[in-house]
């Protein structure tokens, strides 16, 4: 039983044994294989139109070297989709809502970006730090503003995918928390407030899936400037 109303957000461990492990390795789990049939079932079928939607949707604006990262940002999507709406379920745990996974996420792939700019066009690459006509007396400021605002972008990363997966989650408890107290005494604002859970519900699982795709086209775009 839960203690409070941010004990939902601790990593839970059976026996000393953290069961995060098993939460980030069984969505991997329900995602079907393709077999060596002429024609695959509908399921798989749905699948690769999906990931063929998307994969144009990413990567229509970038050249073609970006489009080497094709596999890896499609399979961060799909992971990223199934954590988040399978911690929606009854007595299951969000990752996502952890900081350090998702900046353990963040931080490798917008230093990658980063990296892969300063070997291929390291003066474009620098030149983002200072937009051309600036004045003389602006730029060491704006320097100075425009690297604190790259290395601010994991950050950014990060934080925005855990604070809006934990403000769903924390809502939606709380509205669940007034509808147990309210059914006794007030049954037809209990029916009322269900009501609200359950759009509330709707509008986080679409939640779960836009925050995905927000981390995975922000770190396409992080890549465009690079390529």
């Amino acid at each position: 039983m839960a203690l409070g109303f941010f004990d939902q957000f601790m990593s839970p461990t059976y026996i000393g044994i953290p069961l995060i492990i098993i939460a980030l390795i069984f969505p991997c789990i329900l995602f079907p294989t393709p077999s060596n049939r002429w024609l695959n079932n509908r399921l798989i079928t749905l699948q690769g139109q999906f990931f063929n939607r998307f994969s144009y949707q990413i990567f229509s604006p970038l050249n073609q070297g970006g489009h080497k990262w094709a596999l890896i940002l499609t399979s961060l999507m799909a992971f990223l989709i199934s954590i988040n709406t399978l911690g929606l379920l009854p007595y299951t745990f969000t990752p996502t809502t952890q900081l350090s996974l998702n900046m353990g996420l963040a931080i490798p792939f917008w230093l990658a970006t980063v990296i892969i700019g300063m070997r291929n066009q390291p003066t474009m690459s620098l030149g983002h730090l200072l937009p051309e006509g600036t004045p003389v007396l602006l730029i060491p400021v704006l320097i100075i503003i425009e690297t604190i605002s790259l290395f601010i972008r994991p950050l950014a990363l990060g934080v925005r995918l855990t604070a809006n997966l934990t403000a769903g989650h924390l809502l939606i408890q709380l509205i669940a928390t007034a509808i147990a107290v309210l059914f006794p005494t007030m049954t037809s604002v209990a029916f009322l407030t269900l009501v609200i859970l359950f759009l509330l519900t709707i509008l986080e699982v679409a939640v779960a899936m836009i925050q995905a795709y927000v981390f995975v086209l922000l770190v396409s775009l992080y890549l465009q400037e690079n390529i």
